[in-house]
């Protein structure tokens, strides 16, 4: 796991942005940094909101740091960074891009009295590829592969994240997913989901299933025309940064 001192990647510090009374958790995905929210975080910090970006428990540092994390992790890094956010704010949101908007839906559910919205972002719903059945195994066998192209139709933005998909943190993620699944009709707060028309990597069904399952009755689905799944560094960011504002606004 991480070490304390594990030295962070260029780029993929955690931040906080201290502003308003009104505060928004970030939480980045799998293999990937806080960088994917900073751009977001400071945007809303100049709106009067409050912005902490977690770091997650092995990541930005080195792949092998990934190996041996497990799901609960991440929810205790994403815990932290909650509590971190409270001591600041009267209101607090959590939003995530994919594995970091399972686990603010997790957040959602084991903190109803602390957490007044969730936003989740080109979150997976279920991994339904056959490759997936193998994971459990292939995880002994092997511990890290390629991650492949880039998921961002925009050429500028550069991520700052690992270049290998852990295998192991992969498996950690389907059990989290299962979790997930088991809180969505139990969340009662507001809930936005954005989802991706072009999105690579989850399944085109996935944000329909978070609307349908959620158990609230303040939610919304928003789709991205023009976006791959790292929709927060793409051509869509900016109508992220909209529609969050908004919902903010209102549930604040």
């Amino acid at each position: 796991m991480t070490k304390p001192n594990a030295k962070i990647m260029d780029g993929a510090e955690p931040f906080f942005f201290p502003a308003g009374k009104t505060g928004c958790l970030l939480i980045h995905g799998i293999t990937a940094s806080p960088q994917q929210f900073r751009a977001m975080g400071e945007h809303f910090a100049s709106r009067d909101i409050t912005t902490l970006g977690v770091l997650l428990k092995g990541h930005g540092t080195r792949i092998d740091d990934l190996h041996s994390c497990t799901y609960q992790d991440w929810i205790d890094s994403a815990e932290a960074g909650l509590a971190h956010l409270k001591e600041h704010c009267d209101s607090v949101f959590c939003a995530g891009l994919s594995m970091g908007g399972a686990l603010a839906m997790r957040l959602a559910r084991l903190h109803p009295d602390n957490i007044k919205g969730a936003i989740t972002i080109c979150s997976p719903y279920k991994m339904r590829h056959p490759k997936f059945i193998a994971i459990p195994l292939l995880k002994h066998l092997i511990k890290k592969m390629p991650t492949g192209p880039r998921s961002i139709n925009d050429p500028v933005p550069v991520e700052v994240k690992y270049q290998y998909h852990s295998i192991p943190a992969v498996h950690q993620l389907m059990k989290l997913m299962a979790v997930v699944r088991k809180d969505l009709p139990l969340i009662k707060q507001p809930v936005l989901i954005f989802g991706g028309s072009q999105d690579d990597v989850v399944d085109s069904r996935d944000p329909a299933l978070y609307y349908e399952k959620i158990g609230a009755t303040q939610k919304e689905l928003i789709w991205l025309e023009n976006s791959q799944h790292v929709a927060v560094l793409d051509y869509d960011r900016e109508k992220i940064y909209q529609k969050t504002l908004e919902f903010i606004n209102q549930y604040q």
